[in-house]
C-alpha cells in the first residue's frame, strides 16, 4: 500500500482550497498512490480558532455533497481511494467528519470525531456534535483502513478499538499548530500506539498561518514496529508519499502478542469495558 498525505494550508476560499486539493490529489497520483489522506478541515480555514457564529457554521457542507462528489469522480477515474476532512451538516448538527471514498468512487462511510476539544484557538465544541456511530474501519482497494480524527488520537482505547475491527492502517486528519507539544512527543504518540496494535499509522497535519495559529506540517508515517518510515518538512506545502507493506503486520510485535494476550475478562472487572 503506497500511502499519500497532503500537507497543505486553506484559504478563505473554498472553491480554490478544493481546486488545490484536486491538484494535490492528481500529484499524489502520479506518484503512485493508492491511498491520498488530507488534514482536518481541509477546504475551510480553521474556524474553530474562534467561537462558533451561524456565519461560520452555515459553511458545513452534507455528505455526500459538494467536495465528496469532485473527490468521487477523481477516485473514479484514477482507482485511487481518499479520506477527506470537512465540517458536516446532518439532521440539524454538525460534526468534524471524514467521508472515506474507494477507489471506484464509492462513498464506503463516514467516520466523524468522538471526543471534542474545547480550549483557547480550539472552539471545537461550537462546531462539532460528538459522534456516536461507530463505523471506524473500511474495507477499500488500498486495505483496511481506520480513521482517527484529531483529537481522538489521544484516548488509546479509541487507538486500540481500530485495531480490534481490523484496521491494517490508521489515517489521522491533523490541525496540529507549532509548539503544541513537547518535542518529540507529537510523534512519539502515535508511533507508540502503532507500535502497541500492529498497525500504520499516518497523520496528515495542516500547515500555515492563520490569526495567532501556526499550523506547523510535519506529516508522518510509522510502521507497526513503532519506526518512523517518512515524514513531511514543517512550515511548508508538501505530498508525502511512503510504502506501507502489508506483510509486516503479520510479524509485529502487537499481532503476535500484545492482542492474543488480552484480557478482556479482567478489563470488566476493572471496569474499563472490553
Amino acid at each position: 500500500m503506497r500511502i499519500a498525505l497532503v500537507q497543505q494550508r486553506a484559504g478563505r476560499v473554498r472553491s480554490a482550497n478544493r481546486t488545490r486539493g484536486t491538484k494535490a490529489f492528481e500529484a499524489a497520483v502520479r506518484l503512485g498512490a493508492d491511498l491520498v489522506v488530507f488534514p482536518e478541515l481541509a477546504f475551510l480555514p480553521f474556524l474553530p480558532r474562534r467561537r462558533a457564529t451561524p456565519d461560520a457554521l452555515a459553511l458545513a457542507e452534507p455528505i455526500p455533497g459538494p467536495t465528496t462528489d469532485v473527490f468521487a469522480a477523481l477516485a473514479a477515474r484514477t482507482g485511487v481511494a481518499v479520506v477527506l476532512n470537512l465540517l458536516e451538516r446532518r439532521r440539524g448538527r454538525t460534526y468534524d467528519s471524514s467521508p472515506v471514498i474507494d477507489g471506484d468512487g464509492k462513498l464506503l462511510g463516514v467516520t466523524r470525531m468522538v471526543h471534542i476539544m474545547d480550549g483557547p484557538g480550539f472552539r471545537e465544541r461550537g462546531y462539532y456534535a460528538p459522534a456516536t456511530e461507530t463505523d471506524l474501519v473500511f474495507e477499500t482497494r488500498a486495505g483496511r483502513v481506520g480513521v482517527c480524527i484529531c483529537y481522538d488520537r489521544h484516548f488509546p482505547e479509541y487507538m486500540r478499538g481500530l485495531a480490534l475491527a481490523g484496521a491494517e492502517v490508521v489515517v489521522i486528519p491533523q490541525a496540529g499548530v507549532r509548539g503544541e507539544w513537547p518535542d518529540g512527543l507529537f510523534e512519539a504518540e502515535v508511533q507508540v500506539a502503532a507500535f502497541q496494535n500492529g498497525y500504520f499509522a499516518a497523520l496528515a497535519n495542516r500547515v500555515g498561518r492563520e490569526g495567532a495559529l501556526e499550523f506547523e506540517g510535519g506529516s508522518f508515517v510509522a510502521g507497526p514496529d513503532g519506526a518512523l518510515i517518512r515524514r513531511a518538512p514543517r512550515g511548508r506545502e508538501a505530498v508525502l508519499v511512503a510504502d506501507c507493506d502489508r506483510t509486516r503486520l503479520r510479524a509485529s510485535h502487537a499481532r503476535r502478542h500484545f492482542l492474543p494476550d488480552r484480557r478482556p475478562d479482567f478489563y470488566r472487572r476493572l471496569g474499563l469495558g472490553d
